[in-house]
C-alpha cells in the first residue's frame, strides 16, 4: 500500500491511461502515415556503432496499446487473486518488469535494443513461472527458459552476421536482397521466432509455464512473451518473401493441428486454454508465411483480447474451486458464477469464430486469403481441419465447465468477486467489438474477395460440424469413459502432445550427458585443467621460487654475472 492506494490499483490506472493514449496515437500514426524514429548513439568504433533505438509507428503504437490495456485489467485482477500472497510485493514488481521488457521490444527497431527486451522476457518469464515454489515449477521453468535460450542465440548470431551489413535496423533492408548473406539471418530469425511463439518442434514449453500463477498465464498467452517471435517475423516480413516459406508454412500449420487435436483430450483447464493459445499461435505464422503479414498482425490482436479474457474467466474458476484446475471436478458452474460464466462463453465464442464476435473478423479474413493463395489441398484441408477442432474443445469446455457435469466438488466457496468482474468487463466488449473496429481502422480501403458460395460457408460449416464433434467428445465422456481405453493409443499420443515433451526433455539430454561427459573428460578435467586451469599456476609458482632465490642470493648472482662476462670479454 502507498498512502493507503493499492500498488495494483494504481499501476492497473497508469497503464490504462498509457494504453488508451497510446493506441489513440497509433490510429492517428495510421491516418497520416507518419512514423517517428528516436535514434541514441552510445558508441562508435571504427564502423560499428551501437544504438539505443526507439520507432513510433502505427503498428508498435497498436500493440503497446493492446498490451498496456491488457496489462491494466490483469494487474487490476491481480489485486485480489493475489491477495493472499505473502510476496505480492514481489510478485507485482515482476509483473511489471515483465510488461517492460515486452514494451521494449515492440519499439526497437534495433536488434541490439531488440535483445534487451527479448532477454528480459526470458529471464523474468523463468521468474514467474518458478513463483509458486516446487517440483513441478522449477522443472517447468527450466524447460522454459532453456528453450528460450536457444532463440536468444539465434538472435545474437543474427546480430554478429548483421556485421556484414553495416547497420542493425531492420528497416534498413527492406528492399535490399543479397542472396549469399541474406538467407542465413532470415533463417537464423525464423528459428528465434519458432522458439520464443513455441513453434514445432519447440511446443513443449508452452503448456508447462502454465505453472505460473494465472494473471501471468493471462499476460504470457495473450499479448506478450509467446507473441513476441509472431512480432519479430512480423516486422522481418519483407524478408521473408524472398524466399520459399512452405517448410515453414507446414510446420506452423503441423502445430496449430496438433494443439486443437490435443485439447480435445486434455482435462486440465489452464493446459486447454493453452494449447489453444498455440493453435492460435500455428494459424498467426502460418498466414504470415502465406504471404499477409498484415492479417497475422490483425489476428495476433484480437486473439490478445478474448485470450486474456479467457485466462482471467479460468483464473476466477480455479479459484473456487480450491485451486483444483481439473474440469473433471467442475460442473454446473454457471448457476453458482452466471457473470464469469457469460464471459467465459463471450471469450470462447470469440475463440470459435462465431460471427460477428471479435475473432470471427481475422480468423474468416484468414481463411479467406489461405483460400486464394496457391497452396495445395494438403494445407487448405488442415487449416479447415483446425478451425473445426477449435470450436470442438471449446463446446467440450464449456459442457464440462458450465452445464451437465455433477462431479462438482463439495462445499466450494463459490464467490464472485467485484474486483475480478470489474476487470472482466472490458475485456469482454473488447472480446466483441475489437475485430470489426479494428478491421475498419486497419483496412480503410474494402477489398473484394470473390468465391462460389460452397467455399464461402466452407468457415461456418466447420465450425457448426466442430461444435457438434465437441458435443459429442462430451457426451461419451460423462457416458462411457470407457470409450477412450478402446483408442488409447491414439487419444494418449495426441494427448501428450506427439511425445514432444519427452524429446525435449529426457530423450534429448541423456545423449548429451554422454558427449558433456566426454568433452568434460577431455578438455575441463584433461588438457584444458592441464594447460589453462593449471598451467599458469604452476608456471607462476615456478617463477616466484625463482625470483625468492634470487632476492636471498642477489649478491652472488651478481659477483658470478660479473665474473662471467668479465671472462668472456678477455677471451
Amino acid at each position: 500500500m502507498l498512502y493507503g492506494i493499492s500498488l495494483y490499483i494504481m499501476g492497473s490506472f497508469i497503464l490504462l491511461l498509457t494504453g488508451l493514449s497510446s493506441f489513440l496515437f497509433g490510429m492517428y500514426f495510421m491516418m497520416y502515415d507518419y512514423v517517428i524514429f528516436m535514434d541514441w548513439e552510445i558508441l562508435t568504433l571504427n564502423s560499428c556503432s551501437v544504438m539505443m533505438t526507439f520507432l513510433f509507428d502505427w503498428i508498435s503504437l497498436v500493440f503497446v496499446g493492446c498490451v498496456f490495456i491488457i496489462s491494466s485489467m490483469v494487474t487490476y485482477y491481480s489485486e485480489m487473486y493475489m491477495g493472499s500472497d505473502m510476496y505480492k510485493g514481489r510478485f507485482y514488481f515482476l509483473v511489471l518488469m515483465f510488461i517492460m521488457s515486452m514494451m521494449m521490444m515492440i519499439i526497437s527497431p534495433n536488434l541490439m535494443s531488440i535483445l534487451i527486451g527479448w532477454d528480459g522476457l526470458g529471464l523474468v518469464s523463468y521468474c514467474l513461472v518458478i513463483y509458486f515454489q516446487n517440483f513441478k515449477s522449477y522443472s517447468a521453468g527450466m524447460l522454459t527458459v532453456l528453450t528460450n535460450r536457444i532463440g536468444d542465440v539465434a538472435i545474437l548470431l543474427a546480430i554478429a552476421w548483421m556485421m556484414n551489413f553495416g547497420s542493425w535496423h531492420y528497416i534498413y533492408y527492406m528492399n535490399i536482397w543479397d542472396d549469399d548473406w541474406m538467407i542465413y539471418l532470415v533463417l537464423l530469425v525464423i528459428l528465434a521466432g519458432f522458439t520464443k511463439s513455441a513453434q514445432i518442434p519447440f511446443s513443449s514449453w508452452l503448456p508447462a509455464a502454465m505453472a505460473a500463477p494465472t494473471p501471468v498465464s493471462a499476460l504470457v498467452h495473450s499479448s506478450t512473451l509467446v507473441t513476441a517471435g509472431v512480432y519479430l517475423l512480423i516486422r522481418f516480413s519483407n524478408l521473408l518473401q524472398n524466399i520459399n516459406c512452405s517448410f515453414f508454412l507446414l510446420l506452423s500449420v503441423m502445430t496449430m493441428f496438433m494443439a486443437g487435436l490435443g485439447a480435445n483430450f486434455e482435462y486440465d483447464l489452464k493446459k486447454i486454454i493453452a494449447l489453444s493459445t498455440l493453435s492460435q499461435l500455428g494459424l498467426m505464422m502460418s498466414i504470415l508465411f502465406i504471404g499477409y503479414p498484415i492479417l497475422a498482425f490483425f489476428h495476433l490482436l484480437t486473439h490478445a483480447f478474448f485470450k486474456a479474457l479467457l485466462f482471467l474467466c479460468a483464473g476466477l474458476m480455479i479459484h473456487c474451486m480450491s485451486d483444483s484446475q481439473d474440469i473433471r471436478h467442475m460442473g454446473t458452474m454457471v448457476n453458482q458464477l452466471p457473470f464469469t460464466c457469460s464471459c467465459f462463453c463471450i471469450s470462447n465464442f470469440s475463440l470459435c469464430g462465431l460471427p460477428f464476435m471479435a475473432g470471427f473478423y481475422s480468423k474468416d479474413m484468414i481463411l479467406e486469403m489461405m483460400s486464394h493463395s496457391y497452396f495445395n489441398f494438403f494445407i487448405f484441408f488442415i487449416f479447415f481441419v483446425s478451425v473445426g477442432l477449435t470450436v470442438s474443445y471449446s463446446t467440450r469446455l464449456i459442457y464440462f465447465c458450465l452445464s451437465y457435469n455433477m462431479n462438482s466438488f463439495v462445499f466450494q466457496n463459490y464467490y464472485e468477486e467485484g474486483i475480478m468482474m470489474k476487470s472482466m468487463i472490458l475485456l469482454s466488449l473488447l472480446a466483441i467489438f475489437s475485430g470489426s473496429v479494428l478491421s475498419w481502422l486497419m483496412f480503410k480501403c474494402p477489398t473484394l474477395i470473390l468465391f462460389p458460395f460452397y467455399l464461402k460457408v466452407l468457415p461456418l460449416i466447420f465450425v457448426f460440424l466442430g461444435g457438434w464433434l465437441g458435443y459429442e467428445l462430451a457426451m461419451i465422456d460423462f457416458s462411457n469413459s470407457l470409450f477412450y481405453l478402446r483408442f488409447y493409443s491414439f487419444t494418449y499420443f495426441s494427448g501428450f502432445m506427439w511425445f514432444m515433451p519427452m524429446f525435449s526433455t529426457y530423450m534429448v539430454y541423456s545423449k548429451f550427458f554422454l558427449l558433456s561427459s566426454s568433452y568434460d573428460s577431455v578438455m575441463d578435467s584433461g588438457w584444458g585443467e592441464y594447460l589453462i586451469s593449471s598451467g599458469p599456476l604452476s608456471y607462476f609458482v615456478k617463477m616466484s621460487k625463482v625470483l625468492t632465490w634470487y632476492q636471498y642470493n642477489n649478491v652472488k648472482v651478481f659477483m658470478l654475472l660479473f665474473i662471467f662476462m668479465f671472462m668472456i670479454i678477455m677471451l
